[in-house]
């Protein structure tokens, strides 16, 4: 890892943020204009897929959800940035997560409105370059906003389902320089976690496995669907056994950037992995189908373990490519029981 602090690229990113979430939909195309690149690839989650136009993106992606999520704020809780580690990817990334959160006041791809605060799970990954942003990876938790809705996009989760917090730490947010020699430390202890648990064949039980590099009281904060769990015992439990048990003919991880800064680091895939469900993953039935697995990971480490993890899996492209489009059968559920109420006599 360069021994660099990232600090021109981190404020170019604070810089836009400022700008784009506070203009209007009118002056969204201007800012990008100042920021972002021409010709610009944005990654983002079903039903968007790639978008390789920054003003195609707001018109598609940020104009609907600033309508939809009245008085939408960023509420940041992971904020870094490093020299991407991939072979022949390379380039430098700044990195934010957290939740966006707004009145939910309007539809959005069919979700009904609530009038209420709702949130919706994000994190961006930002290549920054000769001065603009030319890439974007954008995972969001579309289930999670749904079951906000009162929805239910999928069946009971094996694990808990919750609006996520933050580092337990609180220090999550680098707006300061960190040191490299921490940022080093992290990094390693992602790659041995991907090495120990990318093969699955280390004839360790999986609790074992796990121990290797995640503590025992390790938090693991999954996407909706699956949901979050704490200890290593109740992941295997909860998430690790039955994803072996549901997903056969794994492939090998493969990541677009992989990053760490301080006690925090991550990584991108498009995808990272293909597999094939054999029945009882997500309590869905077996298709033979295989399909990919879009998915960021976040990591807090602390001192040689891993300690935390968020998760972001497009959980709707996974199953729309087994023929299950799970946003479109929802939503037209939710429809129907609205036009079944309104048709009703008191």
């Amino acid at each position: 890892m360069k021994n660099a602090s990232f600090q021109k690229e981190k404020q170019f990113v604070r810089d836009y943020y400022a700008q784009f979430d506070a203009a209007t939909k009118a002056e969204m195309h201007s800012v990008q204009e100042q920021y972002v690149a021409d010709d610009y690839l944005w990654r983002g989650f079903h039903p968007f897929h790639e978008i390789r136009c920054a003003k195609e993106v707001a018109d598609q992606f940020w104009s609907p959800l600033k309508t939809a999520l009245s008085s939408m704020q960023r509420r940041m809780d992971v904020f870094m940035a490093g020299q991407n580690t991939i072979e022949g990817q390379g380039g430098v990334w700044v990195v934010s997560m957290g939740h966006l959160m707004g009145l939910f006041d309007k539809p959005w791809l069919g979700i009904p409105p609530t009038g209420k605060i709702a949130m919706l799970r994000y994190c961006e990954f930002h290549r920054v370059e000769n001065g603009e942003i030319s890439e974007t990876a954008m995972y969001f938790d579309i289930p999670h906003l749904m079951m906000q809705a009162g929805l239910e996009p999928f069946p009971p989760q094996t694990a808990a389902h919750l609006v996520q917090p933050g580092p337990m730490t609180h220090d999550g947010l680098m707006f300061d320089a960190q040191d490299p020699e921490e940022g080093r430390k992290t990094l390693d202890i992602i790659q041995q976690m991907i090495r120990d648990l990318g093969q699955w064949d280390s004839e360790l039980s999986l609790e074992d496995e796990l121990r290797q590099t995640w503590s025992e009281g390790m938090i693991w904060w999954g996407p909706a669907g699956i949901g979050a769990t704490y200890t290593i015992e109740r992941y295997a439990k909860q998430h690790s056994g039955p994803f072996r048990a549901g997903l056969t003919d794994r492939t090998r991880t493969q990541h677009i950037a992989r990053l760490a800064e301080g006690s925090f680091g991550g990584f991108f895939g498009w995808p990272n992995f293909m597999a094939t469900p054999t029945g009882g993953f997500m309590g869905m039935p077996a298709t033979q189908t295989p399909a990919e697995f879009r998915v960021i990971d976040i990591y807090r480490r602390d001192g040689d373990k891993l300690a935390e993890n968020w998760i972001f899996i497009d959980l709707l492209h996974f199953w729309n490519m087994q023929g299950i489009d799970i946003l479109a059968r929802t939503t037209n559920i939710a429809a129907g029981h609205e036009t079944g109420a309104r048709g009703a006599t008191p």
